[in-house]
């Protein structure tokens, strides 16, 4: 539906993927842009473990919550393409030391998911979630009990974790393109324009808040896996929003405001760029009105191939790589 989004950051990517451009498409990933145009657009989109697959692009080594990773058809594609990226390199510190999985073979549809304990989720830090979305949702979880899986609703409180995203990121966009706002301004996104600009505004005292409250949400979602194995959320809080949807404008949800686009429509995503913890969306199903509808299964840190092999099963239960957007 060319009315709506394809999602960002790696819109391009996700619409290459679906159309059947390329088998492969590289995403990245700084708030949740590799799961929300896959989301959009019903196909996989992998953000690994923080670390897994070196990043040599982002200045911050040491404080990274941007990553590269795959988007693909398929489950099996995603973790073939993930095992040509992962490794450690020098450029990255965060990547050195991780020993590497066989991800292609974890992806290997075999066996059923007996005995582990799956956590699901239906908000994160949001209150309105698209009933249709909702709905497909909570039916796709059946196919995981079928598979032999321990189901359980986890309703503990969860904050929003804008106001740590937003310090570290906006400050960050400043730091690396305030200086290109004199010469470029007339031609840069105005989100983006709007977005450094807002990054003047945090102090270095807010700043080192929003990092220690990284530090508290990654402890705080590390202790879910003390009594789960897998996670699982809707991907968006609702399909994909209009075109015209501004970054700053109230996004709505059946019809009525319900907040800002980060905070409303992808709060399931963001979180785990700051924990670094690894998340897969998968889509679990399409609306009345043909648009797809994503998964996220989000495992503790650097079980990247426990993620893909959930993803991979439940893939095998629920197909859906036949399915084509009309061309």
């Amino acid at each position: 539906n060319s009315e709506r989004t394809s999602g960002g950051s790696s819109g391009g990517a996700a619409v290459a993927a679906a159309c059947g451009l390329g088998p492969l498409a590289v995403g990245t990933d700084g708030g949740g842009s590799i799961r929300i145009p896959s989301a959009c657009c019903g196909v996989v989109g992998m953000k690994a473990t923080l670390g897994r697959v070196p990043n040599d692009h982002s200045p911050y080594g040491f404080s990274n919550l941007a990553y590269f990773g795959p988007m693909t058809r398929t489950v099996m594609d995603a973790a073939l393409m993930l095992d040509a990226m992962a490794g450690p390199h020098g450029s990255d510190p965060l990547s050195l030391g991780l020993e590497k999985p066989d991800f292609a073979g974890a992806a290997v549809p075999e066996g059923d998911l007996n005995g582990v304990r799956i956590a699901w989720r239906r908000h994160l830090g949001n209150e309105a979630v698209d009933a249709e979305t909702l709905g497909l949702f909570e039916d796709a979880i059946g196919a995981f009990e079928d598979l032999g899986a321990e189901l359980s609703l986890d309703e503990s409180p969860f904050a929003n974790c804008e106001a740590i995203w937003l310090p570290l990121t906006y400050s960050g966009w400043c730091h690396r393109f305030e200086k290109n706002l004199d010469e470029y301004r007339d031609v840069m996104d105005p989100s983006l324009v709007e977005s450094v600009e807002r990054g003047r505004g945090y102090s270095a005292v807010e700043v080192q808040a929003a990092l220690a409250g990284r530090t508290a949400l990654f402890r705080d979602v590390q202790g879910w896996f003390d009594h789960a194995d897998l996670v699982l959320t809707p991907t968006l809080a609702r399909p994909a929003v209009p075109i015209t949807q501004r970054a700053f404008d109230p996004v709505e949800i059946e019809g009525r405001p319900a907040g800002s686009l980060r905070g409303a429509w992808f709060p399931y995503t963001h979180p785990f760029n700051l924990t670094g913890h690894p998340a897969i969306t998968v889509p679990c199903g399409w609306t009345a009105d043909g648009l797809p509808v994503g998964l996220q299964i989000v495992g503790p840190w650097l079980a990247d191939d426990r993620v893909l092999r959930a993803a991979a099963l439940f893939e095998a239960a629920r197909p859906w790589a036949h399915r084509r957007p009309a061309l």
